[in-house]
Order: structure tokens, then sequence, then C-alpha cells
């Protein structure tokens, strides 16, 4: 059990979720926390690795970092997608073992299910039918993922768990244009078509300041700027690009899709929930489930080189998989409503078109959370307060 002096290492600290749950734990007084930026620390670098674990000698480890996108990213990387999440897991799972961490979290993604699964997906239809193609080098990586956790667990006697999030939203999302996922990239969209419209080239300078669109920046704009200056022409060529213009928008697909939204705060709080409150053996359902199973030593102890467990070696305990636990709301709606809320909290009045000649991406993916709730834990904000609030930090974003 993890006291308030354990040190965690929350890896993927500055991003999405693992912001979120870094807060979380100093907020339930964890303050023994340990990360690394990017720039400190290569995850993908085995020796690197290695020597941060060495010095650091961390209790528990999250698991939040990821190389990550939306679809355009998703189809256009697909080796990096693969290589860049094998190496950050292989890393940071066999280091965790190889120092003696007691607890790791791994960090997934609903987008290991099939794409055809029967609707909400249990963790029991993992690998029952194949992958949805535009995502299947990141869910393949995520797949290796909990396996691991899995296959560490059933060999050694280790108590690593894997969680699933739903489609994740919230303070330090990625509205990147080039990369981001579809409810910020649809925000920001959104937010930029009603400022070309109002004319307010000062604030799509800030905004392009801030976060460049192929590298190209706000310089040159201000309040008195022409439609016909040749800056704002350039800005307007490229936003067009992503389907941005004058008090209309352009989404890809026909906006029938269903998805489900789980408010980073809450994936956070979830997160940090099973990492102090839940084990093995509890996501099994074996209550007695110990180290006598892992070829425990005569004075108690695991043998870390060998395990009676391992290869259906106990009968009684049947094969144990899909361990893993689904995290999100369990409801769902159409991106064409999810665009609404978007609409009503930037105030846009302006049009939005779905365009079906492009990809859709899987139509339905919604997951079953009973396995989440059973081991006490529910979510707390909805998408209509969740999208307002989305929008509040974005626009906070643009002045810090």
């Amino acid at each position: 059990m993890l006291d308030k002096r354990s040190k965690i290492y929350v890896a993927g600290h500055k991003g999405l979720v693992g912001s979120a749950i870094w807060n979380n734990l100093l907020k339930r007084g964890y303050t023994n926390l340990v990360g690394r930026s990017h720039k400190e620390l290569d995850l993908t670098d085995q020796v690197a690795v290695r020597k941060f674990f060495d010095e650091e000698q961390p209790e528990a480890v999250v698991l939040a970092a990821a190389f990550v996108g939306g679809i355009m990213a998703n189809s256009l990387y697909r080796a990096d997608f693969i290589m860049m999440n094998m190496k950050i897991q292989c890393n940071v799972i066999s280091e965790a073992y190889a120092h003696g961490v007691k607890k790791l979290l791994f960090l997934g993604s609903t987008c290991i299910y099939p794409k055809n699964a029967p609707q909400p997906m249990k963790e029991d239809c993992l690998l029952t039918s194949p992958l949805e193609y535009t995502n299947e080098e990141y869910a393949i990586a995520k797949i290796a993922g909990l396996k691991m956790c899995e296959s560490y667990n059933l060999q050694y006697g280790t108590n690593y768990i894997a969680v699933m999030p739903t489609n994740l939203y919230g303070p330090n999302d990625n509205f990147h244009l080039e990369n981001s996922h579809v409810m910020p990239a649809m925000m920001r969209k959104i937010y930029l078509a009603k400022l070309i419209h109002d004319g307010a080239w000062d604030k799509i300078a800030i905004d392009l300041n801030k976060r460049p669109v192929e590298g190209v920046t706000g310089e040159g704009l201000n309040v008195q700027c022409s439609m016909f200056n040749v800056q704002s022409q350039k800005v307007l060529d490229i936003l067009a690009k992503y389907g941005i213009y004058d008090n209309k928008v352009v989404l890809w697909g026909t906006g029938t899709p269903l998805r489900e939204f789980l408010w980073s705060e809450d994936m956070a709080d979830a997160s940090v929930h099973v990492l102090l409150n839940v084990d093995f053996k509890d996501v099994i359902g074996i209550e007695k489930y110990s180290s006598v199973h892992y070829g425990a030593t005569t004075d108690g102890a695991v043998d870390r080189n060998h395990s009676a467990g391992r290869g259906g070696a106990i009968p009684s305990l049947g094969e144990i998989r899909n361990c893993h636990i689904n995290v999100g709301t369990g409801k769902e709606l159409t991106i064409r409503a999810l665009s609404e809320l978007v609409v009503k909290a930037v105030g846009f009045e302006g049009e939005v078109v779905f365009d079906a000649s492009k990809p859709d991406g899987t139509m339905r993916k919604l997951i079953d959370v009973s396995k989440l709730h059973a081991l006490g834990w529910t979510h707390q904000v909805e998408i209509e307060d969740g999208v307002a609030r989305l929008f509040d930090w974005y626009r906070q974003s643009l002045v810090a």
C-alpha cells in the first residue's frame, strides 16, 4: 500500500492526462512526485531510462506517456506510432520490474478493441476480431502494453494494472490542427471561423502565435489588417486547408459516428483511485491471490525468477486474461451533436458543414464501465459542462 511519503514517478506529467494525475495526487497529499519532460528524459532511450530508475528508485509508476495523435496522424506516421510506443512501454515496464517498483499503472486507449466489437464494449471483447485500420499500429502497441502488465503479474507476482480510457479532453489538451483529436480540433476551427467573421485579426494573431499552423504565425496581423493584406490572405489560405472559413467550418465525415468522451480530470481521479485502492487480485476477482501463487520462498518473499502460476500451472485459476479496466462514462453522442455543443460554447453563429467524402472512422465506440463501477468509481463531469469548461481553458491559454 502506498503512503503519502511514497515516491511516485508520473511518466508524461506534462501531458493531458499526466498533468491531471499529478495534480490529483498533490491534492490527495502525495507530494513526493517525480516527473521528467521529454527533453530531460527520452523514454525511447533504454540506457537513459535505466539511469533514471537507478537514480530515483520510485516506489510506484504511472505510465501516462505515449506518442499520440488523431486520425490523420495515425494514418501518416504508422511506423512511428507502433515503434515509439513499444519502446516507451518496454523501457519503463522492464525497468520498473528490475527496480522492484511496488505498483505500476499503465494507461492505454479503447482503440484496442475491434472495429466491429459489440456495443458497449466489454473488456472481454479484446482480440476477438480485426482492429480499425486507421489506428491499428497504436492499438497494437497499447495491447502489447496491457499484456506486458498482465504477463508480469502472472509470471512474477507484480502488481501492474492497465486502464483503458475512452476519448479524453480537458486542460492541457492538444489544439494543434495538424495532430489534435476531434474535440479540440473542432473547437479551435469553430473559434477561428468566428474570429475571421468578426474581423478580430488581433485575436487570430494571438491564436496563431501560440499555436502556429504549418509554421504560419500571426506575425504581421493586427486590428487594422485588411482582408486583402498579403499576410492575412496567407493566413486565410492555410486555415482553409483545415476547413476554416469566414463564418463557416467544414468537418470530416458525416457527423453520424457516436463517440464517448471523458473529462481528463475525471480520468485522473479514476487513475489515482485505481493506483491507490485496486490490486491485481481485485481485478481478476480472486480474493486469496497472493505470493503463494508465485513460487513464494520459505521466508514468504516472492521468487522473482520463477512463478508457480506461470503457464496455467494453477488449473483452478483457469485462463487469466483481459485484466485491464475500461475507464469512461458509459454515455455517447454523435459527432454532429458534439459540434452543436461546441458551437454553443464558442457562441458561433455561422455554418458547420460535414464532408461525407472524408472518412468517419469507427462508427460507434462505447465502452462498458461496469467493472470500473464495481471497483468503486464513477465519473462526475457531464459532456455539456465539460465542453464549456474546455473552451474557457482554451481562451485562458491564449493570454497565459
